[in-house]
């Protein structure tokens, strides 16, 4: 009796933990987008009720934004964000090496474009303290840029975790939800390059 009992065969199967959109993970990553994206939209929101109550002069020197960095960082990240869809794939499909290519390629480009955001900001010939353009740049640029190293972090760990072996094709949850954070910085600075970069070309 005691041996049917102990018989590893008839013992019920521990779960693995979440798997994918299951585990409450992955809603507390949805709760934060809509959060911090509820934050960006009123701070990009300040920009514009700025924007229409001045003219061109509100912009440093009179002058639109150049691009020379500010397009190759945008196209940078585009591709941060591309290399870990390969990543999640990989993990999903049982391929470990897809899976760490995809991370590591993701984790490089978004360093790459934090070093360029950080010429980007040298070239500026105004700080946060020069007016209410400079305090918007600034503040809207470098909010964004802690959540890009907070990204930074997150794959720096799901990346160590897959090369330990931590992850399978149904236990994956990790992989998804820093997918899911690191997409929405990418899509929030589409929206912060657009407002800054782009819209002064429309407006004036």
């Amino acid at each position: 009796m005691t041996d049917a009992i102990l018989d590893p065969e008839r013992l019920p199967r521990l779960p693995v933990g979440p798997t994918a959109r299951r585990g409450l993970g992955w809603w507390g990553v949805w709760c934060l987008v809509a959060t911090e994206g509820a934050l960006f939209a009123y701070l990009l929101f300040s920009y514009f009720y700025f924007a229409v109550q001045f003219d061109k002069g509100w912009l440093p020197n009179g002058e639109v934004p150049s691009m020379r960095l500010a397009l190759p960082d945008t196209i940078v990240l585009i591709l941060s964000s591309v290399a870990l869809v390969f990543g999640d794939r990989g993990v999903r499909r049982g391929r470990r090496g897809e899976n760490l290519a995809g991370i590591g390629a993701a984790f490089i480009l978004g360093v790459i474009f934090v070093v360029v955001q950080y010429f980007e900001w040298s070239a500026k010939n105004f700080s946060a303290r020069t007016d209410s353009y400079g305090s918007l740049y600034f503040t809207v640029t470098g909010f964004h840029m802690a959540h890009v190293v907070a990204g930074l972090g997150v794959l720096a760990t799901v990346f160590v975790w897959s090369l330990l072996g931590y992850f399978s094709p149904r236990r994956s949850a990790p992989v998804l939800i820093a997918s899911v954070y690191w997409h929405f910085v990418d899509v929030v600075w589409l929206f912060v390059f657009a407002t800054f970069y782009l819209s002064p070309y429309l407006m004036w």
